[in-house]
């Protein structure tokens, strides 16, 4: 049986004037797969992810679900959940104001956002202000509020890059029960821990352009490489070293 096809880039292609920020891009993405997007500062994974919610225009063919990006955003939007690398709120309200306030933009019943916010252990803090909230509960509340109308798909554009290790590490955790759950994925991250423990498939960018498209043993090299130099130019931190024994 042919699995279900959820996602379909086609020859996507971003201007910023002269600047081409993706160049012909295309890619699928079949239900509950996990992609990564991979590439350095400016590769274009930010932009692609952006286009595929259908908040700048571009030229070419992208489709979720069967529905046309271009000319039926609000329909796709409804089928994607979203976590931003910075996630703003009004640091004045309170969870549960944050949560009532997702819940009627997104017309889900107050009963299954309180189930939600359970579910997910942030029903001890409802009462708190979001500006008392840590780095990675901030994080957690920005999942549950993806998670609200239960997307088949969530978008995430660098989800850890702010936390800390321990919460990093629990919000792996969240992470690998929506996968399991069969959740489908596409993401960015800078970690290569993180993009091996997730992905089942790895797109490679560099400067707009689609270098590769395969599973993490057919990029490995590649992602090793460019590891390195990560850790070498930018001083990531040394903890990403403990991927170098994955990659061997």
């Amino acid at each position: 049986m042919r699995e279900e096809m959820i996602l379909e880039v086609k020859k996507l292609t971003k201007r910023y004037g002269k600047l081409k920020a993706l160049d012909q891009v295309s890619f699928e993405v079949r239900a509950g797969e996990s992609i990564a997007l991979w590439g350095t500062n400016g590769a274009g994974k930010t932009t692609l992810l952006r286009s595929v919610l259908g908040i700048i225009p571009y030229e070419g063919e992208i489709e979720v679900m069967g529905f046309r990006v271009a000319s039926q955003g609000k329909e796709v939007r409804r089928r994607i959940g979203y976590i931003p690398q910075e996630i703003r709120f009004h640091g004045d309200q309170t969870v549960w104001e944050t949560i009532s306030f997702y819940s009627r933009l997104r017309n889900v019943p107050f009963s299954e956002a309180e189930e939600l916010l359970s579910d997910w252990g942030l029903d001890g803090i409802q009462h708190q202000r979001v500006q008392t909230l840590s780095g990675g509960m901030k994080q957690k509340l920005g999942l549950v509020i993806a998670l609200l109308s239960n997307p088949p798909i969530l978008l995430m554009d660098e989800p850890t890059s702010n936390l800390d290790v321990n919460a990093r590490y629990e919000f792996h955790l969240l992470l690998e029960e929506l996968k399991h759950s069969g959740k489908t994925f596409i993401f960015c991250s800078h970690r290569a821990s993180e993009v091996l423990k997730f992905a089942d498939r790895i797109v490679v960018l560099k400067s707009g352009v689609k270098l590769l498209d395969g599973k993490p043993k057919e990029v490995k090299d590649y992602l090793k490489g460019e590891t390195l130099r990560r850790l070498l130019d930018e001083g990531v931190s040394v903890l990403d070293f403990e991927v170098e024994s994955k990659l061997r």
